[in-house]
């Protein structure tokens, strides 16, 4: 008897994990449906005959939605603005806000409305969750913050959970991706590259990091294991603050750190998003632990050096 495919939803899977999530799973003998805005675009990264590519908005109705979702196995949001680029006022915070919750809403209310309830709902979301924490060890069980991003993490799972009676849902709170030419580290990168990198503020903030292989496993690991259920932390087992961390970047690169960037200078450029710049969180991937996922780059040394060779 011929093995039946499995079929997985993804929205947002032209982004940074996104399109390395679909490919991979593609890869794997998964048919991926991936929801995106431009098929056309979509298209240049995401060429793989198991992937096919959906048009699709927030602005697509629930009833349409639930046709395309009846039945997966799994449906996976990554949709949302990018938190870093622009300062944040009312508009870009709206913009944040809506790009997130809107679209875990309507992907709720649409798994609500299919006769085949997918099996599994997962969500990306961050470590800003818990908001500014000094040196408290954050496992899942921690409480949110009470910032301007802790509180759209909090509503973004919240209304994932809104769904967890009807399937397994998994929010995964990952800290800073870290992938070649892309991402946080191509632009952390860049000052060193003009032999002005240095670390933020004072550096003593946690920085949470994440090999983005591992990401894609923790993410393919929740989609096929019924025992993980609500919050992962999908963060590296070493935790560094920032003034290690581009210390170890700075090595890497063969370029020095030798002076911070003051806080007032990063507040004056990137305006209230420095704050999430200049605090941290000392995140522990306990759930992942106790669940015997295997990182290939729990430290950061090796994590580095596979990327920027």
């Amino acid at each position: 008897m011929e093995r039946k495919q499995k079929k997985v939803v993804i929205a947002g899977a032209t982004g940074l994990i996104g399109s390395r999530l679909s490919m991979q799973l593609a890869k794997s003998d998964y048919k991926v449906s991936a929801l995106v805005r431009n098929p056309e675009k979509a298209f240049e990264s995401l060429q793989h005959y198991n992937i096919e590519l959906i048009e699709w908005s927030i602005e697509t109705s629930v009833n349409v939605t639930a046709e395309f979702i009846d039945g997966a196995d799994g449906v996976i949001n990554l949709a949302g603005a990018s938190v870093a680029g622009k300062r944040w006022n009312d508009s870009v915070k709206q913009e944040l806000y809506d790009s997130r919750i809107l679209s875990t809403r309507q992907l709720a209310n649409a798994i609500r409305m299919c006769q085949n309830i997918p099996a599994v709902f997962i969500v990306s979301n961050g470590t800003g969750f818990y908001g500014d924490r000094k040196n408290e060890k954050l496992t899942e069980e921690s409480s949110a913050g009470g910032d301007f991003l802790a509180k759209l993490c909090a509503d973004w799972e919240k209304e994932a959970l809104a769904v967890s009676n009807l399937c397994r849902v998994v929010s995964v709170r990952t800290g800073v991706v870290l992938a070649k030419d892309d991402g946080a580290l191509k632009e952390l990168s860049k000052p060193f590259k003009y032999f002005l990198g240095g670390w933020l503020g004072s550096g003593k903030q946690w920085f949470p990091w994440v090999h983005i292989e591992d990401v894609i496993s923790i993410f393919k690991f929740a989609l096929e294991n019924d025992s993980i259920k609500g919050a992962i932390n999908a963060v590296s087992p070493e935790t560094v603050t920032n003034k290690e961390f581009c210390k170890d970047l700075g090595k890497e690169m063969n370029k020095p750190c030798l002076f911070p960037v003051p806080g007032f200078v990063l507040k004056l450029a990137a305006g209230e998003f420095a704050f999430s710049l200049l605090t941290g969180q000392k995140v522990i991937p306990e759930k992942l632990k106790k669940n015997n996922f295997e990182f290939r780059f729990n430290k950061l040394k090796p994590a580095l050096e596979n990327l920027l060779q």
